[in-house]
């Protein structure tokens, strides 16, 4: 079996259980030809650099897949009739990284830097309205 990572990008108007689903509906299809999916991240939604359908945000998620080439050419072909789906990329790799992706990483890293700071980001913006310099 060969070994892919593959990057959906959903609807804004869906909600994110939706989008989850729209993953789980993915890994029955791979695991129903066969295949296996290693990781799915979800990683929420995010601003898309260009209109695609109209839309300016998509729900973003990435699956690592170990599986057949019929089993990714069957949920491409399940992807590209959703209306759900504004695009898909499918990459075929050497081996799959099973590490936090980028992303998720980096968000996990501000959480932590919050906390550590007693959580609130804003904390050193100043407050209200404007200041009076006229004085």
């Amino acid at each position: 079996m060969s070994l892919y990572e593959h990057v959906v990008i959903a609807r804004q108007d869906i909600s994110p259980q939706q989008a989850e689903a729209l993953n789980d509906t993915m890994k029955g299809l791979i695991e129903e030809h066969g295949g296996s999916v290693a990781k799915i991240e979800y990683w929420g939604l995010r601003n898309l650099t260009y209109r695609i359908k109209k839309n300016r945000k998509g729900h973003y998620s990435l699956l690592a897949i170990d599986a057949p080439a019929p089993a990714v050419k069957e949920m491409e072909r399940q992807l590209s009739i959703n209306e759900d789906v504004l695009r898909y990329i499918t990459i075929k790799v050497e081996e799959l990284d099973l590490e936090l992706s980028p992303i998720l990483a980096r968000r996990d890293r501000e959480r932590e830097r919050d906390r550590e700071r007693g959580g609130d980001r804003d904390r050193d913006r100043p407050r209200g309205g404007y200041e009076d310099i006229s004085a």
